[in-house]
């Protein structure tokens, strides 16, 4: 980096930090975009003299609140609520809920700026914004998750709507627990919007929203694996997380002809020699989705399975690793291991699970490597186009969705490659994610005046 773009950076980090202590998840996320935007803000001094990366890295609004409700014994319980509005410039906020104990300020702000150039690189019209709770739903009663999410959405109604703030779920928050919290916002508002995606099919719903991030996940992988000349085929893959976009990214990297060997959870990983089929694929969307089990049940399922209590799966020897789990899952000794293990390409579907320094590996082996916020957004991506099919009152089919999304994910391939390719033909997925998605955002708030 050039002596500018570097005094700019650890001017505007120190800045940063000064304002926001102990945030480390936002401060990460920051640094990373802001690395690879520093050059091209130099280029467009106006850029810098209207302070547009400040403007970017300062939430709009952020709501905090306290969320009381009771278990099934009668007992109160209290848990801390989040929404943050990062972004508005391009469209309404957009960003999903989670409820996880992990949950704090830091995190929901380091989503919330993510969601910004995600969003902006679907092209979609979604600006950046995340919620979410410290609340558990893991061993919770319906009764008890729907009490919940009744109490949330009491305060969080206040501040959403389909024209300002489309929440949809995230880790913790599924099918349930969107179907709960627009019941509560139906209720106290009177009227039916398309104001949280994810919703059932039969209520507002879009075919392939549950599959979206996996799918979308694979179809960049797709891209970035034919640049080598390479693909799915054959092909063995490690994915980390048995959630959402876990479950839907082994499903499609199977399809596609790879042998997905791992999945995991907050417990351990399971590592299956033979490869998941269909067959096996149906166990896990019921174990995780109806009984809400532990991945570990697999291997006691399918004895030839081995299972890795307190591992991740990184240890494993793969051709293309994909993060699917949660942020920072995967840290520079994994890196390493993936790297000697003879893997070639890294998708992430999860929001920032690599950190730094596995960035460093990566980028140094000069594997391919993508960040998150380019591909994981087929999920988001289609969550517009549950927008869209909500404000026009159609429902498109499976094939017209699944066609937009593929659209989509090769359109952000392709902004990828067009600010990410360096001299000698090494693409950098994080700059041209990077760049590609500021573009857009700081151009519409330069229009917009100094709002």
């Amino acid at each position: 980096m050039e002596k500018f773009a570097q005094k700019y950076v650890e001017s505007f980090m120190a800045d940063l930090i000064a304002k926001n202590p102990g945030e480390l998840e936002f401060h990460q996320a920051v640094r990373e975009v802001l690395t690879s935007v520093a050059p091209y803000l130099q280029a467009y001094p106006h850029l810098l003299d209207n302070k547009i990366m400040e403007r970017m890295a300062e939430p709009e609004r952020v709501i905090i609140f306290r969320v009381p409700w009771t278990d099934d014994s009668g007992e109160v319980h209290i848990n801390r609520g989040f929404r943050v509005q990062m972004n508005s410039a391009i469209g309404p906020y957009k960003g999903g809920i989670r409820f996880h104990p992990s949950v704090n300020l830091s995190i929901m702000k380091f989503l919330a700026f993510e969601q910004t150039f995600k969003n902006s690189l679907t092209t979609l019209p979604m600006g950046g914004g995340k919620g979410g709770s410290d609340f558990n739903p893991r061993g919770k009663s319906d009764a008890e998750v729907m009490r919940f999410c009744q109490s949330f959405m009491t305060e969080l109604q206040k501040y959403i709507g389909a024209d300002t703030d489309v929440p949809a779920g995230d880790i913790g928050v599924g099918g349930r627990e969107v179907g709960f919290l627009f019941g509560q916002y139906k209720r106290l508002r009177d009227e039916f919007t398309g104001t949280l995606t994810g919703k059932g099919l039969a209520w507002g719903g879009s075919l392939l929203r549950p599959e979206a991030t996996g799918y979308g996940a694979c179809y960049f992988a797709q891209e970035m694996l034919a640049t080598r000349g390479k693909s799915f085929e054959g092909a063995t893959v490690v994915i980390s997380g048995a959630g959402n976009v876990a479950q839907y990214a082994a499903q499609k990297a199977l399809r596609l002809g790879a042998k997905v060997v791992t999945l995991s959870d907050s417990d351990g990983f399971v590592y299956d020699p033979d490869g998941l089929d269909e067959e096996k694929m149906a166990y896990v969307f019921h174990l995780k989705n109806v009984l809400r089990g532990r991945i570990k049940e697999y291997a006691v399922k399918y004895p030839g399975a081995q299972y890795f209590p307190g591992e991740k799966p990184w240890k494993i020897a793969c051709d293309i690793a994909m993060p699917c789990a949660t942020q920072n899952e995967l840290d520079g000794d994994a890196a390493r291991a993936l790297v000697a293990g003879g893997c070639y390409c890294v998708t992430e579907g999860a929001n920032m699970p690599s950190t730094p320094e596995a960035i460093e590996v990566f980028q140094r082996a000069r594997i391919l490597y993508s960040p998150g916020k380019a591909s994981n957004a087929g999920g988001v991506a289609t969550s517009g186009l549950e927008m869209s099919q909500n404000s026009i009152r159609q429902k498109w089919t499976a094939e017209e969705v699944d066609a937009q999304l593929h659209r989509i994910m090769s359109d952000i391939h392709a902004a990828c490659l067009r600010y990410g390719t360096e001299e000698d033909g090494y693409v950098n997925y994080v700059k041209g994610a990077n760049i590609a998605g500021f573009i857009k955002v700081a151009n519409a708030m330069m229009d917009q005046g100094l709002v």
